[in-house]
């Protein structure tokens, strides 16, 4: 009886998005790896096999890894809430900031970025659903927010990132989704350059896509589940 090899988590991803139907007049979507909590071992295993984007949580997890790796050509996102106080080493570290909400992080960002590296492309997180919980500024104000980035030579506006709450309801997600690409597109009729909304993750990048996403993060789905946290005795 002869048997065939599973397809590696990632061929299959690459292979859904592909198959995937964008909205109309969107490129393809591209791939963001979510390595928090993963290894510098599980990140290279991954790049072996051809990815290059990968996305971080917290600037003081990601620093080691980002060392470790330097050299492999691979493209930092951080992801996760920014703390002014962290903005010089992320500024420093990362090829992308995702989670640009206020003004505040903007002029720090900028004044970190060193010359040398070009300039760090930022995303403006927008909280969509007024979640108390989350991070993002208000849809009504981003036009104000991408002003101050586009102003800035050090940072180059790329688009928008949002994390819809997470509803069982799919309708309900992708009426998120459709928000966010309306919001996008208006930003993008503004400045030129605009060309990356970040949404969707495992359980619903292919959703993201058919309403516009052009960037998915994708974790567990290529990870696998992430290892329980051990009971320490105090």
């Amino acid at each position: 009886m002869s048997t065939s090899a599973a397809v590696p988590p990632l061929q299959a991803i690459l292979s859904a998005i592909a198959n995937a139907k964008p909205r109309p007049g969107r490129p393809a979507a591209r791939l963001l790896a979510v390595s928090k909590t993963r290894g510098a071992e599980a990140v290279a295993a991954l790049a072996a096999q051809g990815q290059r984007a990968f996305g971080e949580n917290y600037v003081q997890e990601a620093l080691p890894k980002i060392a470790a790796l330097r050299g492999q050509g691979l493209e930092w996102h951080l992801i996760g809430h920014l703390q002014s106080n962290k903005a010089r080493e992320a500024a420093q570290a990362f090829d992308w900031v995702q989670s640009v909400d206020r003004a505040k992080l903007v002029e720090a960002l900028a004044r970190h970025r060193p010359p040398e590296a070009g300039p760090l492309n930022v995303l403006i997180q927008v909280n969509i659903d007024d979640e108390a919980s989350k991070s993002g500024c208000r849809p009504q104000d981003v036009s104000a927010l991408a002003e101050a980035v586009a102003a800035q030579p050090r940072l180059r506006l790329r688009g928008l990132m949002a994390i819809p709450a997470p509803d069982p309801d799919i309708a309900r997600r992708r009426a998120a989704f459709r928000a966010m690409s309306s919001l996008f597109d208006a930003l993008a009729a503004r400045h030129a350059g605009v060309d990356t909304l970040s949404m969707g993750m495992s359980e619903d990048y292919l959703d993201a896509i058919a309403e516009g996403a052009t960037m998915v993060r994708i974790g567990s789905a290529l990870f696998g589940p992430r290892a329980p946290k051990k009971e320490t005795n105090a």
